[in-house]
């Protein structure tokens, strides 16, 4: 797994922000068009999205089960 953020090529971002703004004009502004317009246009926005994922992949414990009710109670 990788330890340090690497940002994704210039063309791809762009690319994605293209797909955005092409939707938009067919089909009109909604919430998550709009968070991956700002996900293309800010590197600080896609930095801190990946730290999030990364934390939520180590705050999983495997030897849980998360399918029981109460499953942080230990007995």
């Amino acid at each position: 797994m990788n330890k340090q953020y690497i940002d994704y090529p210039a063309s791809e971002i762009q690319a994605k922000l293209q797909q955005c703004l092409d939707y938009e004009a067919k089909y009109g502004e909604i919430p998550q068009v709009t968070a991956v317009k700002k996900w293309c246009n800010s590197y600080e926005y896609r930095k801190n999205e990946w730290q999030w994922r990364q934390n939520v992949a180590k705050s999983i414990n495997f030897n849980t089960n998360y399918t029981k009710p109460y499953y942080n109670e230990y007995k």
